[in-house]
């Protein structure tokens, strides 16, 4: 199946907490100058414009990132928050009023540098067009048209020894909940130092939790969970929450998600929002 498009969701709530946390991740991997491979296997179009069709059809973003950015000179937005926020203002300079959202490879070729390199993946024929296009002077950018579990585990280990794998499948299918985990713990069995993050969507808890179970029965030793939800769980259909596994998440990561979480259940939250942060497994 092929019918997903992000442009329709970019900017909701599941990217903020996303591409805060992503941003967090990349802003610590460039703290040191050697070199590092960031792979993402379900890429999207790389940037979204929030006033074409698809993000105006759904309105997503209404509720979530325009939420954030809605109060200006807000003193109470966590530190933690800044270098997500002041990513945005760059990518749109001359506006106070947000027309461009970066996805995950938006977000990476802000941060990646001449030593770095991204292995981007993508297999929706409309959406590889954008990110072909959009990547087109980015050097150190390879865009492949291709199964990015299969391209994940291709590239680990990366030559660096330094990696940020990010794994964001859009769940058409209910194999991809078991498949992104199993992937993950593949290319942890050859690559263990690497960074990995997987994001989820809150629909069917049950979901989840075989998701937390398959981790703990692998090999993998340092796991950090967090999510956040507008809602509490329901059998209805549609997302209530979303959520992010991270492997081997840098030391910081834990108390700045600890700032953001209570601010976007202040900004993003419902009555019955909720949010959890643990560590799912210790080293």
């Amino acid at each position: 199946m092929l019918s997903y498009r992000h442009a329709f969701h970019a900017g909701n709530f599941a990217d903020v907490l996303k591409h805060s946390v992503l941003t967090l991740v990349l802003e610590y991997m460039t703290r040191k100058d050697k070199g590092f491979t960031y792979i993402d296997s379900h890429s999207g179009a790389g940037m979204y414009s929030l006033h074409d069709e698809y993000a105006q059809k759904t309105g997503e973003y209404k509720e979530g990132i325009a939420k954030i950015i809605a109060v200006k000179d807000d003193t109470d937005f966590p530190e933690a928050l800044r270098p997500y926020l002041e990513l945005l203002a760059q990518l749109n300079p001359e506006s106070d009023e947000l027309t461009l959202y970066p996805g995950s490879p938006g977000i990476a070729k802000q941060f990646l540098r001449r030593q770095d390199s991204a292995h981007l993946f993508e297999l929706h024929p409309t959406d590889i067009q954008h990110l072909t296009e959009y990547c087109q002077r980015w050097r150190k950018s390879h865009v492949k048209q291709s199964d990015g579990y299969k391209g994940v585990l291709g590239l680990v280990p990366p030559p660096s020894r330094r990696g940020v794998v990010l794994i964001d499948p859009p769940y058409e299918l209910k194999e991809d909940y078991t498949k992104a985990v199993r992937t993950i713990v593949k290319a942890y069995d050859k690559f263990a130092t690497g960074t990995y993050i997987l994001w989820y969507p809150v629909v069917t808890r049950e979901r989840i939790d075989s998701m937390e179970k398959e981790f703990t029965r692998s090999a993998v030793k340092n796991l950090l969970q967090v999510e956040f939800c507008q809602q509490a769980d329901s059998d209805e259909y549609g997302m209530t929450g979303t959520g992010l596994f991270i492997v081997n998440p840098h030391w910081q990561l834990n108390s700045q998600l600890e700032e953001i979480l209570p601010y976007l259940q202040g900004k993003l939250g419902q009555e019955s929002s909720h949010f959890t942060l643990k560590q799912l497994i210790a080293e």
